[in-house]
């Protein structure tokens, strides 16, 4: 008899353990979550700015090829007013629902993938100063090597953008645009 009270009573301690192991877990992970926070707000931000990219980039061939010259700063104007009126009235629920959905979406992928010791300097890293330091400087280091990318690449994707732009156009029956400073294409000589 005194066996299974100490055989239940070891399992209630190691079933409240596993308890609170878990609620330190679930702790760390919103505390984490919590710090997290400017990154989530960014990440939605870039959301709402990439669903309107299309729109503005649709808006802008259409004013530079359709609308009358006198016409297109008032035109432009106007389709940016209501660009950042969608900005100004979508980014809000998109940002607060991106805050609300991230503990039932990333929670559960870091209770699985850190131990509870690798959360606490998980926490402890994103809290430190070289943490805050890296972050605040990361986007100059993404916008260095993206520059130096695109100058080491410009020479061969370029003409792979201009093969692209033709055959778009072939496929739309578009007329190609030829590059800026080419001389137009000369006409086939008729066969004989």
């Amino acid at each position: 008899m005194k066996r299974l009270q100490l055989t239940l009573a070891a399992l209630a301690l190691a079933t409240a353990a596993a308890a609170n192991a878990q609620d330190g877990k679930a702790a760390l992970v919103k505390q984490f979550l919590d710090l997290q926070r400017p990154a989530i707000e960014s990440m939605a931000r870039t959301l709402v700015q990439q669903s309107s990219g299309p729109i503005a980039e649709s808006g802008t061939q259409y004013l530079r090829t359709q609308v009358p010259a006198e016409k297109r700063e008032a035109a432009a104007k106007a389709a940016d007013t209501e660009i950042s009126k969608y900005f100004d009235s979508t980014y809000p629920l998109v940002r607060d629902k991106a805050v609300q959905d991230a503990p039932g979406a990333l929670g559960p992928l870091l209770e699985q993938n850190f131990s509870e010791d690798e959360l606490r300097q998980l926490v402890a890293w994103i809290s430190s100063p070289v943490a805050k330091k890296y972050q605040e400087l990361n986007p100059k280091l993404q916008a260095a090597l993206a520059e130096k990318v695109v100058a080491d690449t410009r020479g061969t994707v370029e003409p792979r953008l201009r093969t692209l732009n033709d055959s778009v156009a072939k496929a739309l029956g578009a007329p190609t645009n030829p590059p800026a400073g080419s001389a137009p294409a000369k006409p086939a000589s008729p066969k004989k």
